[in-house]
């Protein structure tokens, strides 16, 4: 690098001006990773902002051109990795970093995607109050889905051994850090919900410590929360500090904000199950206690009211002589009243016979019997009678009659009969109808008649 030679005396424009290409030239493209800070939006659109880390702060314009590309909410206090290019403001004489692009860095990528996934799960339905099953703290049997050489399982072993030693946990180890933290929690409830018949699992606690957003990614990651949404068993999710939340918390039927919380929630108190049972046993002996003092009263009562048993055996068998002397008197009565019926009935039976109402049918039958063939023999008489003078008066009419007193009928050769002797022709064949026979003739002459 060239020095400016002591002779020359530069103007404080012209110095920052140096400084800058000086600065553009050697750091064309820079990135930056830190904390956004005093972060403004003019109206201009530009965003001008400190980027910050614990020892050092560094100013930062980003032109409106550039911020717009931006998919995410920028924000003081976001932790943030920029592309640039090193500057100075000349005017000022600012150091400063001409940001071209910006993305999340670390925390702040993760919380980015915390959001993201918590909205989309949330729309789904997978937070709704009222798919969660309730959870008791009676359970026989529990499953542990975290570390085997955590805090987290030592505090739930303890808590349960001091609360509830008689519930029995079945531990089902797996990461909970690490690129493989995921794959093994959804495979371990899995397991566990296949295994839940066999074993006699009632409930499933998700959990780890606490630690940073970091530590705790595989409790928000998508697989982890869809295995805990469709575990047949119910989840108590319990995951890191009472501060920290996840999305497993969201999804699970139960957030405990510890692990010894959990516990806690799914366990009795054995000293409150000894009081409640001490209670419950001065209750039973001050019911028993009652109830004897009462039984005893109604025993004293019975006796002072006994009487000798002769006396109460002559007692009952006077009231059973009255008895008896009231049961004969009411069967005589039955007796008679039944007796009275059943001649009434006989009687009814008698008048309603059926032999009766047949002779009188028989006898109906016999006299329509006769009415009908009276009213048959009349009938053909007149019906005789009719046909006798029918008979004479077709014979008066007939053409058989006139055939036989000698007279005859003739017919043309198509069997028409003649009425007139214009009807026939010389030469013409006739049919001539007589009494005994039919004479076949042909005609040789045709007279008409004078008049």
């Amino acid at each position: 690098m060239q020095s400016v030679p002591e002779s020359n005396v530069l103007t404080v424009s012209g110095l920052n001006r140096l400084a800058k290409s000086l600065l553009e030239g050697h750091f064309p493209s820079v990135r930056v990773e830190g904390e956004i800070s005093n972060l403004s939006r003019p109206s201009s659109g530009h965003w001008y902002f400190t980027l910050k880390d614990q020892s050092a702060q560094l100013r930062c314009a980003m032109f409106a051109g550039n911020n717009r590309r931006v998919r995410f909410k920028a924000d003081s206090g976001l932790q943030v990795t920029v592309r640039g290019r090193l500057s100075i403001y000349e005017g000022r004489g600012d150091y400063q970093l001409i940001v071209d692009s910006m993305e999340e860095a670390g925390a702040g990528a993760l919380q980015r995607a915390f959001e993201l996934l918590k909205a989309k799960l949330e729309e789904e339905g997978l937070f709704r109050a009222d798919t969660k099953r309730p959870l008791r703290d009676d359970y026989r049997h529990i499953g542990l889905v975290t570390s085997a050489t955590g805090a987290a399982v030592q505090d739930l072993i303890s808590v349960f051994g001091r609360r509830s030693p008689t519930t029995r946990l079945t531990l089902f180890p797996v990461a909970v850090q690490g690129a493989q933290a995921p794959q093994e929690i959804v495979r371990a409830i899995a397991n566990a919900n296949r295994l839940a018949e066999k074993l006699g699992l009632q409930a499933l606690i998700v959990g780890r410590g606490g630690g940073s957003i970091e530590d705790l990614q595989a409790f928000n990651e998508e697989s982890v929360a869809r295995a805990i949404a469709s575990s047949e068993l119910p989840v108590c999710s319990a995951v890191g500090h009472e501060t920290d939340f996840t999305i497993a918390d969201f999804v699970a039927d139960l957030r405990a904000p510890t692990p010894s919380a959990a516990a806690e929630l799914l366990s009795q108190n054995q000293e409150d199950q000894l009081q409640l049972l001490s209670a419950a046993r001065a209750r039973l002996l001050a019911l028993i206690q009652a109830r004897l003092q009462a039984s005893n009263k109604n025993l004293a009562w019975l006796v002072r009211s006994l009487k000798r048993p002769d006396r109460l055996l002559a007692e009952q068998s006077q009231h059973v002589d009255r008895l008896e002397l009231r049961l004969t008197r009411a069967w005589r009565m039955r007796t008679q009243r039944s007796n009275s019926g059943l001649a009434l009935l006989e009687q009814r039976l008698q008048s309603q016979s059926p032999n009766l109402r047949l002779t009188r049918v028989e006898q109906q039958l016999t006299d329509r019997t006769h009415r009908l063939l009276r009213a048959v023999k009349a009938l053909m008489a007149i019906k005789s009678a009719n046909l006798s003078q029918l008979t004479r008066s077709l014979d008066t009419v007939s053409p058989l009659a006139t055939l036989a007193r000698g007279y005859s009928i003739s017919y043309d050769a198509s069997g028409a009969l003649l009425r007139s002797a214009k009807q026939a022709e010389a030469g013409a064949k006739l049919s001539t109808k007589v009494a005994d026979g039919l004479i076949i003739s042909t005609v040789d002459t045709i007279e008409k008649e004078r008049r």
